[in-house]
């Protein structure tokens, strides 16, 4: 009597609960953190994330190893930004394509007439988290992804996506807040690389980057030379190394200003293709975002706004001022 009427009480229970305890975890590899980070803040219990290339990895220049074959064999979906960003993983991803659920996630998620387009073999600038509002695209298409592969997830990853999205938009709003806090003449991102066009379109504020959008062109004595020159004639009080870059070419630049009379300090470390340490804040996108605009602010005489409300608990999580 006692089995029966545990059988008669499990057929009362909704389909996805049973479904739920049966089923693992959605195995998910995504190329960058910045994918990783928001497709684990949607997917929930509902998925476990794993992301290729980690804090400090540049991925124009990265190659798969033999451990991330094996990690990309073992996937139930693979996630990638796209546009080319990936480089020489580009032809690996495409491969795998055929056998395991492969996704673009930056072409399947943002319309063509947001994109910056760029010289050279890029033609699409790929940074696109740079701008949180646009970033947050991806939140819909990750969840459409998600629920299709544990489709009893369904309701845990539509109210995840609805709370992480709003989030983001208010962090959008935070961003754009504090960077007008900067003296418009101040206003100059100078950077060792072209990675933050779409932060200087979101967020008002000029940007220079001493190379391309790609790391894999040389900086040469003219990049140099040119950016000391608008350093000094824009009197930029402070320049800005990357956690994912060598920061050389940022050293030349301020010792080029200096010959010509004008100090310049490095303005602290900004992630542009790599989050931060795993377990800290700045490993988490928001985190990124967040940091970024807080170095950059500070550096360049501004001040940062009050986070909003619906901020207040991510930054309690993690124990931010407010």
């Amino acid at each position: 009597m006692a089995v029966q009427r545990l059988v008669a009480a499990m057929a009362l229970l909704p389909l996805s609960s049973l479904s739920l305890a049966d089923e693992p975890p959605l195995n998910v590899v995504a190329t960058i953190g910045m994918i990783a980070d928001v497709a684990q803040n949607v997917g929930g219990e509902c998925i476990s994330v794993e992301a290729m290339m980690g804090p400090g990895v540049d991925p124009h220049l990265y190659q798969a190893s033999a451990n991330d074959v094996a990690m990309l064999r073992g996937a139930e979906q693979i996630l990638y930004s796209g546009y080319a960003l990936e480089g020489q993983l580009g032809s690996v991803l495409e491969n795998f394509a055929t056998r395991t659920p492969t996704l673009a996630v930056a072409p399947a998620s943002i319309e063509e007439d947001a994109l910056i387009t760029s010289q050279g073999a890029y033609g699409v600038d790929p940074h696109l988290w740079m701008d949180v509002s646009l970033w947050a695209n991806i939140v819909p298409t990750l969840s459409d992804t998600l629920i299709e592969a544990r489709p009893a997830c369904a309701a845990t990853i539509e109210a995840n996506a609805e709370r992480y999205e709003t989030k983001l938009l208010a962090l959008h709003e935070w961003v754009k807040e504090s960077i007008a806090s900067i003296a418009e003449e101040q206003r100059v991102l100078v950077t060792a690389h072209d990675a933050f066009s779409y932060f200087g379109r979101a967020y008002d504020i000029d940007v220079e980057g001493i190379q391309g959008i790609s790391t894999e062109t040389e900086t040469g004595i003219a990049d140099i030379r040119n950016m000391a020159n608008s350093v000094v004639e824009r009197n930029v009080p402070a320049v800005f190394v990357e956690s994912t870059i060598n920061p050389r070419t940022i050293q030349a630049v301020i010792d080029a200003a200096r010959q010509k009379g004008h100090e310049v300090v490095v303005g602290g470390e900004l992630y542009s293709d790599a989050m931060g340490d795993d377990g800290t804040v700045d490993g988490t996108y928001m985190g990124m975002i967040y940091r970024n605009t807080e170095h950059i602010v500070e550096a360049l005489g501004g001040s940062l706004a009050p986070l909003p409300q619906a901020l207040e608990g991510w930054a309690s999580e993690w124990q931010l001022d407010t």
